[in-house]
């Protein structure tokens, strides 16, 4: 019988803090390029996706 042992790390709470922000300032980018972008093909994919995700855009 083989056992694995997982050892897991805590991250301190200033640590979570700057992962979710960054988390949040890259995804926030991300949809306001692709939402806004001059290009209908990069617009239209981000749009079919928000959908596909049932997303409400407009």
């Amino acid at each position: 019988m083989n056992t694995a042992s997982v050892s897991t790390t805590q991250l301190s709470v200033s640590e979570r803090v700057k992962a979710v922000a960054a988390a949040l300032v890259i995804g926030v980018a991300l949809i306001y390029t692709t939402g806004f972008a001059a290009s209908s093909n990069v617009h239209n994919a981000a749009h079919d996706t928000r959908h596909g995700l049932a997303f409400p855009c407009h």
